[in-house]
C-alpha cells in the first residue's frame, strides 16, 4: 500500500495558522493518528516523517504539524510553551474531527510524548497513546537550556542555544514547563499506553521510561529501542518504530468496518511498501509487513517469504490437531510446532521438478501437551499430516499468472 501527503493547515486557539502534513493511505484509512514532534523539532524531522509515512503505508492516517512558532506555523516560539503545545494538539484534533475523523491514536516524540499524555483527556475519541523517548517530568526540558536559563529568568526573554541552534525564549515559556502534573496524568490516562525508549538515550535517560511505565495503569506496554538514539537518526529507525506502533495499536483502535468488509475472503494482496524489499501483505482485514533480514540487504521489518510459508504449515498443523482433539474430546492442552526449510540433493530423485535432483525439505517438530494416552498421542501425530496446507504442499501446484493492466 502506498500513501499520499496532503497539506493540512488549521487555526490555533489564538487564531494563528498552523502548518501540517496529513499522511493518507491509499483507500479509506483504518484509523486516524496525531503525531507530536520533539522539542524544537518540526513536522519535517526524520522521526516525524518516517514514522508518519510508514504508518500510512500500513493503513493508518497520520497528521504531523509544526507547533506554534516553529517550521511553517505562525506565532512566536518565545511566547509558546508546553501549555501552548497541548492547545495546538487540541486544535489539530478538532480540525481532523471536522474534516475527516478525530484521532483515536496519539503519538509523541520526546517532549511531544509528554504533550500527548497531557492532551489525551481532552480528546474523547483517543483509545491509545504511544510515546517515543518521552520525559517523565516536563521540566526536564529546561535542562537543555543550560546557563541560558538564568539569562531568561533575569532578563525576561533571551536567546538560547539548543543543539547548535538559536531560539528566542521568554519567561512564559519557562513557566509553562514547570509544575506540570504529569504523574497524575499518566495514572489517570483513559487509554492504552505504549512506552518506547532507547536504553542509551543520552538526552532523555531510560529512567524516564521506567517512571512512566510504573505510574501508568494497565493496559500498558514497554518496548526497548535498543541501538537507536534519541532522535531516531539511524537508517529505517522510524520505519521500525512505526511497525511496532501499528502492531500494538491494532489491539485498541477501531478500524473502519466498511473497509474491512471490502476485503475478499481468501484473497491475499502483496504490494511494495518502501525500502529495498519490504512488502505490505493484506489478508482479508489483516495487514502486516514481509521483508528480508539485514544479512540479505533487507530492513528486517517482517517475516521472510519462507517464514510465512512455514508459518502457514505450522498454523494449519496445530489448528487441525486442536480441532480433531476437540471433536474427539481428547484432553489436549496445547500444540507447539517448530519448522525449518532446507534443500537436499538426492542421487535418484523420481519426484524432482528440476535438473539438479534437488528437493525442498521441511523439518517439522511437534510438541503436544496434555494428559493423553499413548493411542491419543499417536493419533494426533497422524492427524497432523492431514492438515490442508500439508496436503497442498505435497500436491503438484500450478501457478497461473496474469497481468493487471
Amino acid at each position: 500500500m502506498t500513501s499520499t501527503t496532503e497539506k493540512f493547515q488549521f487555526t490555533s486557539k489564538d487564531g494563528q495558522t498552523l502548518d501540517g502534513r496529513l499522511e493518507l493511505p491509499r483507500g479509506k484509512p483504518g484509523a486516524m493518528a496525531l503525531f507530536a514532534h520533539c522539542f524544537t523539532c518540526t513536522k519535517q524531522s526524520r522521526a516525524a516523517t518516517q514514522v508518519s509515512a510508514s504508518l500510512a503505508e500500513q493503513g493508518i492516517a497520520v497528521l504531523r504539524f509544526d507547533f506554534t512558532g516553529l517550521g511553517g506555523s505562525e506565532g512566536e516560539f518565545a511566547n509558546s510553551g508546553f501549555a501552548s503545545n497541548v492547545a495546538d494538539l487540541i486544535a489539530a484534533a478538532d480540525a481532523l474531527r471536522e474534516r475527516y475523523s478525530a484521532p483515536s491514536l496519539l503519538i509523541g516524540h520526546s517532549l511531544g510524548g509528554a504533550a500527548v499524555i497531557a492532551v489525551a483527556e481532552h480528546i474523547a475519541e483517543v483509545k491509545a497513546v504511544a510515546t517515543i523517548g518521552a520525559p517523565f517530568d516536563v521540566e526536564h526540558v529546561l535542562g537543555q537550556l543550560g546557563d541560558d536559563l538564568a539569562k531568561v529568568e533575569a532578563e525576561g526573554e533571551a536567546d538560547v542555544h539548543i543543539a547548535g541552534r538559536a531560539f528566542r525564549v521568554g519567561q512564559e515559556f519557562v513557566e509553562q514547563m514547570r509544575n506540570q502534573p504529569q504523574e497524575a496524568r499518566v495514572a489517570d490516562l483513559d487509554a492504552a499506553l505504549l512506552v518506547m525508549h532507547a536504553p542509551n538515550d543520552s538526552i532523555v535517560g531510560i529512567d524516564n521510561a521506567s517512571l512512566l511505565f510504573q505510574a501508568a495503569n494497565h493496559p500498558k506496554s514497554f518496548v526497548s529501542l535498543d541501538g537507536y538514539d534519541h532522535l531516531l537518526t539511524e537508517r529505517h529507525a522510524g520505519r521500525y518504530v512505526a511497525g511496532l506502533i501499528s502492531a500494538w495499536a491494532a489491539r485498541y483502535v477501531e478500524t473502519d468496518e466498511e473497509a474491512r468488509e471490502e476485503h475478499r475472503s481468501g484473497v491475499v494482496t502483496v504490494e511494495t511498501a518502501g525500502g529495498k524489499f519490504t512488502q505490505r501483505v493484506e489478508a482479508g482485514p489483516h495487514a502486516f509487513l514481509a521483508d528480508e533480514p539485514l544479512s540479505f540487504g533487507g530492513d528486517d521489518l517482517g517475516p521472510t517469504p519462507y517464514d510465512l510459508l512455514l508459518a502457514g504449515l505450522g498454523a494449519c498443523t496445530a489448528m487441525t490437531m486442536q480441532m480433531y482433539a476437540a471433536r474427539k474430546k481428547f484432553p489436549l492442552q496445547s500444540v507447539k510446532v517448530e519448522l525449518e526449510h532446507s534443500r537436499e540433493h538426492v542421487e535418484d530423485c523420481t519426484t524432482c521438478n528440476n535438473d539438479e535432483n534437488r528437493i525442498d525439505v521441511i523439518d517439522r517438530a511437534i510438541e503436544i501437551v496434555g494428559d493423553l494416552s499413548e493411542e491419543q498421542h499417536s493419533r494426533l501425530i497422524e492427524i497432523a499430516d492431514r492438515c490442508p496446507v500439508h496436503r497442498t504442499l505435497e500436491n503438484r501446484i500450478d501457478i497461473h499468472t496474469s497481468v493487471i493492466e
